[in-house]
């Protein structure tokens, strides 16, 4: 496939499979689309047969041949793919992680003696950036609540550039009207920018709802393997321009061996997601009617904030929610988490493999109140869940082993 109107009629699966596969990229000019996946192409220097060719090429064009921090056809297609599966996209730039790429959306955006407006509900280190490198380059960070539209509209300034939004929050799992707001801002000449990561364009076509720049984490769903790190940023003809210049003005590049893992794991990655989201919704169905169980935060259970609003926009879901306990003590959440035996302690999500971690968003939350509204001051120790690919019975007598453990933590308090 060579562009993405050829996909634009399949579904997502079969885009997954076919996106990003060139027969230039996956053959020779005898025999093209050879193989099924691209090569991986290790360079740092790439030769011209003479000085008239190097003369004669174009000046910074996709796609073409000039030197290894441009990327050759592992990147090219990696980035391809991943405009292909972004409705609305003329073009997605490559980061280091997920981190680099909202700094690069970022940095793209702001100049100094600007504001940016971030949920309240953003990743922890989308945070630590407005605290430290944004205010080092003299743009002021501000947050507001993520479900108050009027918080938003009313944290609005002359010097409001930007809105950083992130729908659900990872820890939290609070779900955006992501369309009023990049409408509102729309309206008022702010660029719209999304960590989209959660949904994945899969389960979520943040472009099409309105939103200017569509950053992900690759290191999550699309590796989905926990082996490899990196992240993106989609956009529109405009704003892809500027990212790409940006991205090569800080002298961004990925490697090609990690390109080819994040194809891999693209190719399954609406198979992952499904069954890590019908397992996940099956946890937090039975979370849910447990007495240790103060709130279940998943979007895709009823009843949870947000609900409406991801039932209303978004096409799929993901094995990553979190509950709270019915009071309890740091401790006895500590024990909860260690009696795990199948959950693995650690600050990923989107592998194969189950994780937990704990909650405690209250020191983080600047404009909107921890613990949420409807529950008790006590109920405020949370655990984050992702679901892997295990047997969704297993892990929940895995779960049912941690609720044991706080219990009798607590008791014995």
């Amino acid at each position: 496939m060579s562009s993405s109107d050829d996909l634009e009629n399949f579904g997502a699966a079969t885009r997954g499979v076919l996106a990003g596969r060139r027969e230039e990229w996956t053959g020779t000019p005898g025999h093209p689309g050879a193989i099924v996946n691209p090569a991986v192409w290790r360079a740092s220097t790439h030769l011209y047969p003479d000085m008239a060719a190097l003369r004669a090429h174009p000046a910074n064009e996709d796609g073409r041949f000039y030197y290894g921090r441009r990327g050759a056809p592992t990147q090219w297609a990696l980035a391809e793919a991943l405009t292909q599966l972004e409705q609305g996209a003329a073009g997605t730039v490559l980061y280091p992680s997920g981190v680099s790429a909202i700094a690069g959306a970022l940095l793209t955006v702001l100049r100094p003696g600007d504001v940016l407006l971030m949920t309240d509900n953003a990743y922890e280190p989308s945070r630590v950036m407005g605290r430290g490198l944004l205010k080092d380059f003299g743009i002021e960070t501000r947050w507001f609540d993520p479900t108050d539209l009027a918080a938003f509209e009313a944290a609005c300034c002359e010097r409001t550039r930007c809105v950083l939004l992130e729908s659900p929050g990872s820890l939290t799992m609070e779900v955006q009207d992501v369309a009023a707001l990049a409408a509102a801002a729309k309206a008022r000449g702010i660029v719209s920018v999304v960590d989209n990561t959660w949904a994945s364009p899969l389960g979520f076509q943040a472009l099409r709802h309105g939103v200017d720049i569509v950053v992900m984490s690759l290191t999550k769903h699309v590796s989905g393997h926990s082996d490899c790190m990196m992240g993106s940023a989609s956009a529109g003809p405009d704003w892809y321009r500027k990212l790409r210049l940006r991205a090569q003005g800080l002298g961004n590049v990925v490697s090609p061996d990690d390109a080819s893992l994040m194809l891999r794991g693209l190719r399954t990655m609406k198979h992952r997601l499904e069954a890590e989201s019908a397992s996940a919704l099956a946890i937090a169905e039975w979370l849910e009617g447990r007495p240790e169980v103060a709130r279940v935060l998943c979007p895709m259970l009823p009843g949870s904030p947000g609900h409406a609003v991801w039932a209303r926009d978004f096409t799929g879901g993901c094995g990553l929610f979190s509950f709270v306990l019915e009071g309890g003590t740091s401790e006895a959440r500590d024990a909860l988490i260690d009696a795990l035996s199948l959950f693995g302690i650690g600050y990923s999500w989107g592998g194969f493999e189950s994780l937990a971690t704990p909650v405690d968003p209250a020191s983080i939350r600047t404009a909107s109140a921890w613990p949420l509204d409807g529950m008790e001051p006590e109920d405020r120790f949370g655990v984050r869940l992702s679901i892997g690919l295990e047997d969704t019975a297993d892990l929940i007598a895995d779960l049912e082993r941690g609720l044991a453990a706080w219990a009798a933590q607590g008791a014995a308090a």
